[in-house]
């Protein structure tokens, strides 16, 4: 489901990209910077690159009550809601600094215009999920310099977006309870 989230932002970001600017290819790519060995990954170079920092369960969902409701007739595990951390990231070269720039800022700029994606203004969204909430994470500079230590050592223009709402329910079902039969009453 993770993957469904990610792509699925990824993905309504390049229709946008190529619906505005005519392009002929995808100008954002899911996928992390670096290869195993150290290498810059061949398939980001002049990219916005997608990739997930962090995951942490959302426990404000279940104190505001908004796990799904169940029957009482099957008891279940209860949903999982997830908050996803999402960096995008301009992986430009030299001469195509400005360009980076320019991404970065229709980035921020869509995702400001298309804040949610849920299945009626998006309904290719996966079954699996509601909603895809998107906020900016706001990172000192102290913070964002530890970020990126850990990511690759190398700064690149970025925006780091809270991904809320994603909800993993297993589906599995512990056990089916019987109803109550009552006494007829005569």
């Amino acid at each position: 489901m993770i993957h469904a989230a990610v792509s699925h932002i990824a993905n309504q970001f390049n229709q946008f990209l190529r619906r505005s600017y005519d392009l002929g290819e995808d100008m954002v790519v899911v996928s992390n910077i670096l290869e195993q060995d150290g290498t810059l990954s061949p398939s980001v170079n002049n990219k916005l690159v997608m990739f997930l920092v962090n995951v942490e369960k959302d426990a404000t969902a279940y104190r505001q009550g908004n796990s799904s409701s169940f029957s009482s007739s099957v008891s279940s595990h209860p949903p999982v809601f997830l908050n996803l951390y999402v960096m995008v990231a301009a992986c430009f070269n030299g001469g195509n600094y400005p360009e980076a720039l320019k991404l970065l800022s229709h980035a921020v700029s869509y995702f400001q215009r298309q804040p949610f994606f849920d299945h009626q203004n998006s309904p290719d969204l996966d079954k699996r999920i509601n909603k895809i909430a998107l906020d900016i994470e706001n990172l000192n500079v102290q913070d964002l310099s530890s970020l990126w230590g850990v990511l690759s050592g190398k700064y690149l223009p970025s925006v780091l977006y809270k991904v809320r709402m994603v909800s993993f329910d297993s589906g599995d079902v512990m056990s089916k309870l019987e109803p109550i039969r009552g006494a007829a009453v005569e």
